[in-house]
């Protein structure tokens, strides 16, 4: 478990350069062998694009790194509980271990909305440990969003005052 909260840090760290970035702070890394060989954080608003997810590229990555699209002596490492598309690559990439810290509530699938990581009509089923770090990680992301919803709050106010002042000249 102790070896859990290290590499947990490691991905609030990489979800620490998303928020750097004006990214929504969720981080990412996997472990093979107790190395970390991947580790990435999310990209979705600088790339535009939408699989551009902490899990996604960091299994893609480790795939890199390994040579392989089989994960099969990883443990990954997410700040957030998967979304269903992330849930669908840990399954694909064969992931047998995940470690996530807060959950989801709108859209994890891994234990908040569904649980497909241990289905087991799918061929691949993970262990999943939940709540490491929970706190440091679902801070993270509420200060994050009660920032961006107080800076958008102050720009509609600007904007309405600066429509009040070209009326009024």
């Amino acid at each position: 478990m102790n070896q859990d909260y290290h590499f947990m840090q490691l991905a609030i760290e990489e979800a620490q350069r998303a928020e750097s970035l004006g990214e929504v702070p969720i981080g990412a890394v996997i472990v093979y062998q107790n190395q970390v060989i991947a580790s990435a954080h999310n990209l979705r608003e600088t790339s535009q694009n939408a699989v551009t997810h902490a899990e996604l590229m960091a299994i893609q990555h480790a795939c890199d790194v390994i040579g392989s699209w089989r994960l099969e002596e990883t443990t990954l490492y997410v700040t957030l509980e998967p979304c269903p598309m992330c849930a669908g690559a840990i399954l694909q990439s064969r992931i047998p271990r995940i470690v996530y810290g807060a959950r989801d509530s709108k859209a994890g699938c891994v234990d908040s909305l569904y649980h497909l990581l241990n289905d087991s009509r799918f061929n691949h089923e993970c262990e999943v440990t939940e709540g490491v770090l929970a706190e440091e990680c679902g801070a993270l992301l509420t200060n994050f969003f009660k920032g961006l919803r107080a800076r958008k709050k102050a720009e509609k106010k600007a904007k309405k005052l600066a429509d009040t002042s070209d009326h009024l000249l």
